[in-house]
């Protein structure tokens, strides 16, 4: 009997844990503080740090099944979805990993035991083929010699990209950094399936598929390409979970194992088809994975970043269902499907489920009334087209007006056998690419990245003030033995009060000093790996490595920031209880001055919302509730309903924050010790950042107490300015807008009458050409929002005419034309003023029997007015 995807995800990970492994919890979609990553794309992501040296864990090996999407960016699957067995936007990636501590010999021998031993998946050794870097001699002894496995089943690819280490079984992190030799595992599904063995011609065909790589990091690459030997060699491996399923499924493609096929019914009968073998089916089962799992885990559809790749996955989806034949909103019924099917992985599903399903049917309507007519126009192109590229303009077009992304035409001109000039479209979208989204892979050095293997103890929950000792010295990214005075520096400390910045409070500032002369101002703090780096200045004394120091943080501001968390804590609560359960951090900013909360919500809040969320806020300060803390395991914590924060990385021992009843979060941050310590809490702001995220600024403390002094003030000012006082203020505001509007109304009648007078004046103006009546004349002292009433009136007297009038004001030219009914098959109102504004340095229109425009140049506008009676004549 086959085993399930859950419990081959689960056998996986007892296996390793087995051997020594923590098991670790799969990281957020999006990276944390990793900028040359749009998305999580592979296990190792979340320890990337680690391999750099940056960071240290308490454990040496890890296994993970990790959440990846692999639609934008460097790595973009997205084009291949549902026309290959093997492509996804969204998997799940098993992975173990060696930090320092097995390597090449070990990491193969797990593989092998794993996927054949009759304990665990139990594959015929026959059906295995390895790859190995071609100048790895070491992998290929251990695969043929301790393994067994025959030689012509262990083939070397060399540098088959180009270029030196440029080979698929060659791996590195980026142009620098770790990077290191691979070898891979292919499971040969059958001679009735196309395809021959890595390395053959016929690579690309089904019947050889990869189903684990080993990657051996043993070198650090520098810029001029040099490999140096990586400080400590380690392992990443990595294994598709679906495709490793579809070979113990005895299927081979992965959208015929279980989790797929049951996906893919329910989507059949949502849509109410009974035609299970269609690819959009393939694609809208693979799409609702990373559309519920990036928003589970923060991405909101936009057109920026990240948010505007969730939004073309989404709309992708959308055209796919009404190739079926689908007339209705249904992508967001597929949200309950899809977490019964992941089962234990989707728990942050099922706890997000109303909000996921909003999102998504709300950007389903709005995608909805622009899909009709988007296809119409680009079925009205296609149909015009000459050849078999779509140029880049009209794809551009398609999607600046009707949101099409490119690769939604790009699957509508593939169905026609037309290709997209995808060259053009980026050319058309220069303007706009700057906010569109990341690129996806910046250009990182590694190789001047700063690592820190020192460990830092922080003292700061209990001290202001700790003696201590200098553990590590940078200057200009380098390690030094000691510093000398106006030297910008990083001093690292055995332990320290100050908070490095994380989880959005900024990092303390403060001061360094020793026992002679020495004194380093703290301008700030920040986490390398695990030690905890001061960053400043040197103003006098020197300062050596092993130095015994005392290092004292400012605690007037650490004061202002502690009562601005803690109030952070409180915002966030109450939001959700006026709100909704929906609301979750999407960001924050804690410091000295104020506190910034985004959160998850898709309508601005109104007046009433603002100030009950504020009144919540207050009472539980007015409870001055102790603020306590507890260390506890993170699932534990979890059970308990603490709330952990968006984008923040646990350790499996927590910190529990706890607000009375009120409030319940882990937190690694300082806070007041009881709730009335933050003594008051005002909203200052509250705006859109993005689609369906909103953000809080408010105060506490002092910075409150003076807000309501400052407003107090202006209120007394402005009662002041209308003699009155705080209780009629309203009341004498409203009266002088009431004779503001009485004084407008009477000026408009007053230039009413003096326009009336000044058409009746240029009367005496109009000419005869060929039998009708025309006007042209410059107004001087007539503003020009009159020429229209103007025009109007001349009309009414002249019965039959042509009619051009201009001002000129501030060196800007104003025209009209205007021409009653019974002319306007012979002179349009449009060409005239279009031929007149031509000569002023300007441009206008309208209708046919009036239109108008502006201009600059007006020493031109005599020469203009001149010519409109030659332009008319010819045209009568």
């Amino acid at each position: 009997m086959s085993k399930s995807t859950a419990e081959i995800r689960q056998a996986f990970l007892d296996f390793f844990r087995n051997k020594g492994h923590r098991i670790v919890s799969s990281s957020f979609l999006i990276p944390d503080n990793d900028p040359t990553l749009l998305f999580t794309n592979a296990g190792m992501n979340q320890f990337k740090d680690v391999f750099l040296g940056l960071d240290k864990r308490d454990y040496s090996r890890a296994a993970t099944s990790q959440r990846c999407i692999r639609a934008g960016g460097k790595h973009n699957d997205l084009k291949n979805v549902g026309h290959t067995a093997r492509h996804h936007t969204f998997f799940e990636m098993l992975g173990n990993f060696s930090f320092g501590d097995y390597f090449k010999h070990e990491a193969i021998h797990f593989a092998w035991e794993l996927l054949t031993s009759k304990q665990w998946f139990n594959l015929p050794q026959n059906k295995l083929w390895i790859t190995v870097y071609h100048t790895d001699d070491e992998a290929y002894n251990i695969w043929s010699n301790e393994i067994g496995v025959p030689h012509e089943r262990i083939i070397r690819i060399g540098d088959n990209k180009g270029s030196a280490f440029a080979s698929d079984n060659f791996w590195q992190m980026g142009d620098t950094g770790p990077c290191g030799p691979c070898s891979e595992i292919f499971y040969d599904h059958g001679d009735h399936i196309f395809g021959g063995p890595p390395g053959s011609p016929e690579e690309d065909g089904d019947r050889y598929i990869e189903i684990w790589n080993i990657v051996f990091m043993q070198f650090d690459r520098q810029c001029d390409g040099t490999m140096l030997p990586l400080f400590q060699p380690s392992v990443d491996t990595g294994m598709g979970l679906e495709r490793l399923a579809a070979v113990l499924q005895h299927v081979n493609s992965n959208y015929e194992i279980d989790l797929f096929r049951d996906l893919i019914a329910a989507v059949a009968s949502i849509i109410g088809i009974t035609d299970l073998s269609s690819q959009s089916l393939r694609v809208i089962a693979d799409h609702i994975r990373s559309c519920a799992f990036l928003i589970s885990d923060g991405v909101i559809p936009s057109n920026e970043n990240r948010g505007y790749v969730l939004r073309r996955i989404i709309r992708r989806a959308i055209r796919h269902g009404n190739m079926l034949g689908t007339k209705d909103i249904f992508f967001y019924k597929l949200v309950a499907p899809l977490i019964a099917v992941m089962g234990s992985a989707a728990d942050e599903l099922k706890r997000r489920q109303s909000m996921i399903e909003q999102l998504l049917r709300t950007e389903e309507e709005q995608f909805a009334r622009t899909l009709e007519r988007g296809l119409a126009l680009l079925d009205e192109e296609l149909s015009k087209l000459i050849g078999d590229t779509l140029d880049g303009t009209t794809a551009f077009r398609l999607y600046d007006t009707y949101g099409f992304p490119i690769d939604l035409t790009a699957d509508v001109c593939r169905e026609r056998a037309v290709k997209v000039d995808e060259a053009g479209f980026e050319q058309a979208m220069q303007a706009q690419r700057r906010r569109a989204r990341e690129s996806g892979g910046f250009a990182v050095d590694y190789s001047h990245v700063i690592r820190v293997e020192n460990v830092s103890q922080f003292s700061g929950y209990e001290h202001m003030q700790q003696p201590a000792t200098i553990t590590a010295l940078f200057h200009n990214g380098k390690t030094v033995n000691e510093i000398h005075p106006t030297e910008e520096a990083v001093v690292v400390l055995d332990k320290t009060p100050f908070y490095a910045e994380s989880g959005g409070q900024v990092g303390d500032t403060g001061e360094l000093k020793n026992t002679t002369d020495a004194h380093f101002v703290v301008a700030n703090t920040q986490k390398y790996g695990q030690a905890i780096a001061h960053l400043g200045r040197l103003t006098q004394g020197c300062l050596r490595v092993q130095d015994k120091i005392d290092a004292t943080v400012d605690a007037a501001r650490r004061n202002r920031i502690r009562l601005n968390h803690s109030a952070t804590h409180l915002l966030h609560a109450a939001l959700r209880k006026t709100l909704g359960e929906h609301v979750s951090q999407k960001g924050s900013l804690v410091n000295d001055k104020y506190l910034r909360f985004d959160f998850s919500h898709t309508q601005a809040m109104g007046k009433k919302q603002i100030h009950e969320v504020e009144a919540l806020v207050n009472a539980q300060i007015r409870c001055n509730q102790p603020i306590q803390t507890e260390i506890m395991a993170l699932e534990v914590a979890k059970k308990r309903g603490a709330l952990a924060l968006f984008g923040e990385k646990y350790d499996d021992q927590v910190r529990v924050l706890v607000m009375g009843d009120f409030s319940t979060e882990l937190c690694g941050g300082t806070h007041a010790s009881r709730t009335g310590d933050i003594g008051l809490f005002r909203i200052t702001a509250e705006s859109a950042t993005a689609a369906g995220i909103r953000r809080i600024e408010a105060v506490t403390g002092e910075k409150a107490i003076a807000l309501l002094h400052q407003e107090s003030d202006l209120l007394q000012k402005i009662s002041h300015q209308v003699k009155g006082d705080s209780h009629n203020v309203l009341d004498k505001i409203r009266l002088i807008q009431d004779r503001g509007k009485t004084l407008e109304r009477e000026l408009h009648q007053l230039k009413g009458k003096q326009t009336a007078q000044e058409s009746a004046s240029l009367l005496a103006d109009v000419k005869q050409i060929k039998g009708v009546k025309l006007l042209v004349k410059k107004l001087d002292n007539v503003a020009p929002e009159m020429l229209r009433t103007v025009v109007d009136s001349l009309k009414n007297q002249l019965g039959s005419a042509i009619i051009v009038l201009a001002t000129a004001t501030d060196n800007k030219v104003n025209l009209i034309v205007g021409i009653t009914k019974d002319l306007i098959n012979k002179v349009k109102a449009g060409d005239l003023i279009a031929d007149i504004a031509g000569q002023v340095g300007g441009k206008g229109g309208g209708r046919s029997d009036m239109a108008e425009a502006g201009g600059t140049n007006v020493e031109a506008l005599p020469s203009a007015l001149i010519s409109v009676e030659a332009w008319v004549n010819a045209r009568l």
